[in-house]
């Protein structure tokens, strides 16, 4: 019979959501056993420095990435270890490796893989998501070698920003006809691609990777608009299909990720779920997964709580940013460009504020660079509609631009 390790409460997962639920779990609970199961050797990371500080911030070193969980929390973190099969009856998660673990309460906590392209398993081809996707893509780039990027999303538009900035020639191959054109309004989406165009990124509109290979020197893609691309390396951001097997078979209830009411409880009463794999209640927005940092953090520390009795609502509707070329824009809700929209931008139209509706209804706003008014910002989503253009115009201040 393999050893048992047990914990009083056990965490399945090392990322982010298992640093800020092992905080949490402390708020409630100064003795009681932690123990952590995580698949990466890394330490938990400030992941979105992987694609913003790290490449733009001489001050912002490598060393500031890491949170210091074991330290802080006096978690015990079993790196390397894939977490296979759970026992609910028992109480026991098991190992591909043998390892059995019991628990008190558990979190699973294992986010998601990213989705992948038809291209060569190669290391010059990143699907960027983790502190060693960051290492690779850093000792691919630079010193004006050419570097792909696949996809218009978040990641891979600061992923182009990251790279041009840092001596490498970069190609952007993206779906939508203007840079930007899904989420943003036409104004701004054609705003936001000359931002590229002016750095020097090479932009490939209206076209999708069909295939690639690899050669003894550089990466060959095939694109959908006929075209041959030739590279040294190949980098992506195209989202993640969360990794809920593992609830899954424990025949947890499961649809897109795993399903939990507004304390981040499943359908078993000692088990919880929290950060990107989680299909929660939003108290505005409604039932949503959400894969956003900020989403990370505050709901595991919620959990964490919970986990040690808290018994509180998770209440908090998250936002998500990102930061380009000296631009930083905050989001909170749905941003899709085929919804209604009012904008109101000062006169150099370098700060704004973006309302998405439906049905008269706000259900998205976007702040560009216009700070702390995430509250606001819930605040005009939550409230009834139907709201008109005159409405909602100084609703959000926006910060006067330079005359």
């Amino acid at each position: 019979m393999p050893d048992r390790t047990d914990y009083d409460y056990l965490i399945v997962g090392g990322g982010m959501v298992a640093d800020s639920a092992a905080r949490g779990i402390r708020e409630r609970d100064a003795d009681g056993s932690i123990g952590i199961i995580a698949l990466e050797e890394d330490p938990p990371a400030t992941r979105p420095a992987l694609t913003k500080k790290l490449w733009t911030d001489p001050e912002f070193t490598f060393d500031k990435v890491w949170l210091n969980t074991e330290a802080d929390t006096g978690a015990v973190r079993h790196a390397g270890l894939r977490a296979s099969r759970i026992d609910t009856t028992a109480q026991t998660v098991g190992t591909d490796s043998g390892d059995v673990f019991g628990y008190g309460t558990l979190l699973i906590a294992t986010g998601g893989t990213p989705h992948t392209l038809e291209l060569p398993h190669d290391e010059r081809v990143v699907y960027f998501r983790s502190v060693e996707d960051y290492r690779r893509l850093r000792g691919l780039a630079g010193e004006g070698r050419e570097v792909a990027v696949i996809g218009g999303s978040f990641i891979g538009t600061e992923l182009a920003a990251a790279l041009v900035q840092n001596n490498t020639a970069v190609t952007l191959v993206f779906p939508e006809d203007v840079l930007g054109g899904a989420v943003f309004p036409a104004e701004l989406a054609a705003r936001f691609q000359k931002l590229y165009e002016n750095a020097g990124v090479a932009l490939v509109p209206g076209t999708t990777l069909e295939r690639g290979s690899a050669g003894p020197v550089r990466l060959e893609l095939e694109l959908s608009n006929g075209d041959r691309l030739e590279t040294d390396a190949v980098v992506t951001g195209l989202g993640i299909e969360p990794n809920v097997g593992i609830a899954r078979d424990a025949h947890l209830e499961v649809d897109d990720g795993v399903i939990v009411d507004d304390r981040l409880c499943t359908s078993d009463p000692h088990i919880f779920a929290a950060g990107d794999i989680a299909s929660y209640p939003d108290v505005i927005l409604g039932r949503r997964r959400i894969e956003h940092v900020d989403n990370a953090t505050s709901m595991g520390t919620c959990v964490g709580r919970n986990m040690a009795g808290a018994d509180e609502p998770y209440d908090h509707t998250p936002y998500f940013y990102s930061a380009v070329f000296g631009n930083r824009y905050e989001a909170v809700g749905t941003l899709d460009s085929s919804l209604t929209t009012v904008e109101e931008w000062n006169e150099p139209q370098t700060s704004g504020v973006v309302y998405y509706l439906n049905d008269g209804n706000v259900v998205g706003v976007l702040l560009w660079n216009v700070p702390e008014q995430r509250d606001a910002a819930r605040a005009v989503i939550d409230a009834d509609g139907p709201w008109t253009p005159e409405k909602l115009r100084g609703r959000i201040p926006v910060p006067a631009g330079d005359r």
